[in-house]
């Protein structure tokens, strides 16, 4: 098993940071990598064509290593998530009277684009409850859903799991019952991959949409997405110089191509060739390859076991392991404790958690280490 990365992070000894799902820090190696990129563009004279290409389709093929895309060419380099599923959104085949079924509470960024699809094509949101019981609840959610899905189903977007308590999703069997009356699956991935294995070719994902600062450990407003076959000829939502045919041939760019470049590498954003963000992804990227996906699902829940089985002695609730990811995953506060006390408690002792909803957020990281989670069971336990 792995041990404790934080060495290799810029990360103050005193304080306990339990909240990758908000943001991760930056590995040294990640800030050094930016650095060079400032460095870069202070001599602008440095920068050849071959710049605003090869780095770029570096980070595409990493990208399709951490996901097991069928090819590079089937991931674009996006700003957001926002930006991903508006791609969606303007190729979806969905006619008046469909659905599109959602999970309660779902981030904001996978909710937004189809209420504006529903409205301009008069379709219905399904919004899926989570079970108020908690025995059993993850798979009773995942049950719902599926419940849900019908013959006039064009789309489900959902996390691989919930952003606010880790719940997983069985993309799958969700995925299977989808495509059997023709809708497409979409995930949003931001707070699972890079930290829990996903490969969407066997889990029958169409679109998976990536914000690259959580788990993915790079920088803000680097993002990644994977459009498969089912958007082969899509229209992207911006007209950029660079994701049309040919792009790479500057000195002919004023002869105007209405071909886009094959594949998802039409859905790029604009200045994609970002000199600093990308290089930084990179090194993020390939020291998640190297630490291995599997692995830090394995350090988090190793990490975290014992704590877990005392919270809940404690009448502290936890989804049920085996419908949990380890990396992050939700606590609810037993009745009567105030959540204002908790946090400023939480602020007293130097400990980064997030509160959503109903849920204590805990999302830790090989920076962590055993310091830090008895730091958050001694709160815990005296509130």
């Amino acid at each position: 098993m792995l041990t404790c990365q934080k060495h290799l992070f810029s990360l103050e000894s005193d304080f306990h940071y339990i909240n990758c799902s908000y943001m991760s820090p930056l590995m040294k190696s990640v800030e050094e990598a930016g650095y060079e990129g400032v460095r870069k563009k202070i001599r602008p004279y440095s920068l050849t064509i071959p710049d605003f290409f090869g780095e770029a389709e570096i980070l595409r093929e990493l990208f399709a290593q951490v996901v097991n895309a069928e090819m590079p060419q089937r991931v674009a380099l996006i700003p957001s998530v926002s930006y991903g599923m508006a791609v969606v959104a303007n190729n979806v085949k969905a006619e008046k009277g469909q659905n599109i079924i959602v999970a309660e509470a779902q981030f904001p960024s996978n909710i937004y684009p189809w209420r504006a699809l529903a409205s301009d094509k008069e379709l219905e949101i399904r919004t899926i409850e989570y079970p108020t019981v908690q025995e059993g609840r993850g798979e009773s959610w995942n049950q719902r859903i599926l419940e849900a899905i019908d013959d006039k189903t064009a789309l489900v977007a959902l996390g691989h799991i919930h952003w606010a308590n880790g719940t997983i999703f069985e993309l799958k069997s969700i995925a299977d019952r989808v495509h059997a009356t023709g809708g497409i699956l979409v995930i949003d991935g931001t707070q699972s991959v890079g930290a829990l294995p996903i490969d969407v070719q066997a889990m029958g994902i169409d679109a998976l949409i990536c914000g690259g600062y959580k788990w993915l450990m790079g920088p803000y407003s680097l993002g990644y997405a994977y459009f498969n076959e089912k958007f082969e000829g899509g229209k992207p939502i911006e007209e950029n110089w660079i994701n049309r045919k040919d792009s790479e041939d500057f000195m002919n760019l004023v002869n105007y191509k209405d071909e886009y470049q094959p594949h998802s590498l039409r859905y790029d954003v604009g200045e994609r060739s970002n000199f600093i963000l990308v290089p930084m992804g990179i090194a993020a990227l390939r020291q998640l390859l190297e630490w291995g996906i599997p692995n830090i699902q394995e350090y988090c829940q190793a990490l975290t076991k014992e704590a877990v089985e005392i919270w809940r002695s404690k009448g502290f609730w936890v989804e049920e392991d085996n419908w949990r990811s380890k990396h992050l995953f939700g606590v609810q506060l037993p009745k009567g404790i105030s959540v204002e006390l908790l946090q400023q408690k939480l602020k007293e002792k130097n400990i980064s958690v997030s509160v959503r909803g109903d849920f204590v957020r805990i999302s830790p990281h090989l920076y962590n280490d055993k310091n830090d989670i008895a730091a958050l069971t001694e709160v815990f336990l005296g509130l």
